[in-house]
């Protein structure tokens, strides 16, 4: 279809904000963009305090590393206007701009200035098999700092009038060279492909056009401006660059003009693939490596071998946070910082190393989870009942229940297909029976969480090779055929039928009638039995 054919979308974009609430079956949801992912103790205090005092009491993390409190009703104080609940993220940093809150969907490489280039073989496929070219594959490649482009890209946002009527679902990237965002879905990023230049990637496609990174943020906002120009002179409403007909090639047209590029230089394409998983246990140099003290690698963050500080990821079951656990990671981030990860996950950085098992245990103690094995990681779910009128089942705690149980014998399992036998099939499926984790009964708050309406985002995978198992399969519950929040690439599909669930992977699917049923097949499926 040619864009001379093509119409766009019937209605304006209503992704909800923390000014814009939206209106779900559980009551009002307001989301905040966290630029980054990045939080302070207090802010995140600040954020526990809030949805206790207004919402549900539960802090729900995005597959864009930002997050939502739902359940604002009539009995809260600002009488669910969600008014008195937007001061209070004001008030904490997290508002700066009415105008502009909802396009600050900023994603940044969560380990970047951490770990060295700690990846795992699993952000580019089975047996390592990267693209060509990639920059941020292990062997060789730069790996760049983007923490001080993520406040540029911020600020210099939110001060052009015009790119507030971007749709709130639109999204920039800031991959730092390992390859763990680009593969998102972003519709303007950048990938370092030298110690001074990145490529500049739009709706995940690789423009061939270079810029120098400290000319990135003019690009990204030069695309960003370039989108909305091209909806201005083509007359429709899209949501994503990806939605228009050669929506890369016309965009990255408009930004060649407007930065004065008047060729391109022979390139090698950068094709960065889908990460599932984020990064769970202690974090040094050489990434991932488990929740022992002593952990971490060649290092961490405070220089060679021996490093006194590490990073230490943490997976939240089905992306919901407490008030409670909420203020328990604010209280254990002793460096001064909390960053949300894409696959609604935390980490936190500059913990001494002395410190980091009784933080461990604390973490685990409040159900949160730092063991790479845990059945947990790569298990999310869609808001399902009571929260989404549409869904036909509580897919919440359901999956909790799944997780809990253990497979009867005798069930009828699921022969899960080889990863060659898929239309999608090139990520491998696990072959480890998960241990550890929190129990399946244990289902934080009332509410149901879930993105309501969508992001339109996905989840990523973890740093290094012995990190959340780089072949865990990802496992989503979804309450209706809609498949909200499914995360991108290769994923086991658990969906409500109304009397059941049917598994679906690689084009294979069983019908369940029970619970117990669709357990055994999902821990098939995911090769635990």
């Amino acid at each position: 279809m040619s864009i001379a054919d093509f119409s766009g979308r019937s209605r304006l974009d209503a992704c909800p904000g923390a000014l814009q609430v939206h209106a779900a079956a559980d009551g009002g949801l307001a989301r905040v963009r966290v630029p980054g992912g990045r939080l302070t103790p207090f802010q995140l205090r600040e954020l526990a305090d809030a949805a206790s005092a207004y919402g549900g009491g539960v802090i729900e993390l995005t597959s864009r590393a930002n997050v939502q409190v739902r359940g604002l009703g009539p009995e809260s104080p600002d009488g669910g206007t969600g008014s008195g609940f937007a001061a209070r993220m004001a008030g904490a940093g997290l508002l700066p701009s009415a105008t502009h809150e909802r396009i600050r969907n900023i994603l940044a490489s969560p380990l970047t200035g951490l770990a060295g280039r700690a990846w795992p073989t699993g952000a580019y496929g089975p047996g390592g098999a990267e693209p060509r070219g990639h920059p941020g594959r292990p062997d060789g490649g730069p790996i760049v700092d983007v923490t001080p482009l993520i406040g540029e890209l911020d600020r210099r946002l939110c001060a052009r009038p015009a790119l507030a009527a971007l749709p709130g679902r639109f999204m920039f990237a800031l991959d730092d060279g390992r390859g763990d965002v680009a593969g998102l879905g972003a519709d303007a990023g950048i990938l370092p492909t030298g110690p001074d230049e990145a490529a500049l990637i739009l709706a995940g496609t690789d423009t061939g056009l270079r810029v120098p990174l400290n000319g990135a943020v003019t690009a990204l906002l030069a695309a960003a401006e370039a989108f909305l120009d091209e909806l201005a002179t083509r007359d429709v409403t899209v949501w994503r660059i990806a939605e228009l007909p050669d929506g890369p090639s016309l965009i990255a047209a408009r930004v060649r003009t407007a930065l004065g590029i008047t060729g391109t230089a022979p390139f090698e394409p950068v094709r960065p693939r889908v990460v599932t998983l984020g990064p769970v246990g202690v974090i040094g140099s050489a990434g991932v490596t488990g929740t022992e003290a002593g952990a971490g690698g060649e290092g961490g963050e405070g220089g060679e071998g021996g490093a006194a500080r590490v990073a230490l990821g943490v997976a939240v079951p089905l992306g919901r946070l407490t008030s409670a656990s909420a203020r328990l990671l604010a209280d254990a981030a002793s460096g001064g910082e909390i960053r949300l990860t894409p696959w609604r996950g935390v980490v936190l950085p500059g913990l001494e190393r002395a410190e980091v098992a009784d933080t461990a245990a604390r973490l685990e103690a409040a159900g949160l989870v730092v063991d790479p094995a845990s059945p947990w990681v790569g298990v999310t779910a869609c808001t399902g009942r009571p929260g989404c009128a549409k869904s036909l089942a509580d897919v919440q705690a359901d999956a909790a229940t799944a997780i809990g149980l253990t497979p009867p014998s005798g069930a009828l399992p699921f022969t899960a297909p080889s990863p060659g036998d898929g239309p999608s099939g090139n990520e491998p499926s696990g072959n480890e029976r998960p241990r550890n984790g929190p129990s399946g009964n244990e289902r934080s708050g009332s509410k149901p969480s879930g993105s309501e309406p969508s992001e339109d985002g996905p989840p990523v995978a973890p740093p290094s090779g012995s990190g959340p198992g780089t072949d865990t399969l990802p496992v989503h519950w979804a309450g209706c055929a809609r498949r909200c929040g499914r995360p991108r690439g290769r994923v086991a599909d658990v969906v409500a039928t109304g009397d059941g669930y049917r598994l679906e992977l690689d084009g294979t699917g069983l019908t369940c009638s029970g619970i117990e049923e669709t357990a055994a097949a999902v821990a098939a499926a995911r090769g635990e039995l």
